[in-house]
């Protein structure tokens, strides 16, 4: 079993569940977490992150309904085999999440569509 490294924002506007899950999302999606691989029993999360083990079960029980893991009674939580249609849904998620805070800031800003697309096409010709 692996010991996570999660941080925990007490001043952050996202649930303390939410941290977590996000956390774990994020490294299974960076191969941080391999499939397969056991993680730390809620009590053990929860008492690294000094926080209830209701907490850390919110977190796993959604990360098994989002099939990021599951967990075997009894053996434990482990990371679930990648269901890459699944990362990549929800990379593209993510990715609309920005472009509606992007979409805000220029509609606040008065910043036209045709610039917003030509810093995107900056952006991505940069990183040919």
């Amino acid at each position: 079993m692996i010991r996570l490294n999660i941080i925990i924002s007490n001043s952050s506007d996202i649930p303390i569940f939410k941290q977590i899950k996000n956390a774990i999302k994020e490294a299974i999606c960076n191969d941080e977490l391999m499939e397969e691989e056991a993680l730390p029993s809620v009590r053990v999360l929860a008492n690294d992150l000094k926080i209830s083990f209701l907490t850390v079960k919110r977190a796993y029980d959604e990360l098994e309904q989002e099939g990021f893991i599951k967990t075997i009674p009894g053996k434990g939580s482990f990371v679930a085999p990648k269901n890459l249609e699944l990362i990549h849904e929800e990379k593209l998620k993510e990715i609309q999440e920005y472009i509606e805070k992007i979409y805000d800031i220029s509609k606040i800003s008065n910043i036209t569509k045709e610039e917003v697309v030509e810093l995107f096409k900056i952006i991505f010709e940069e990183d040919l």
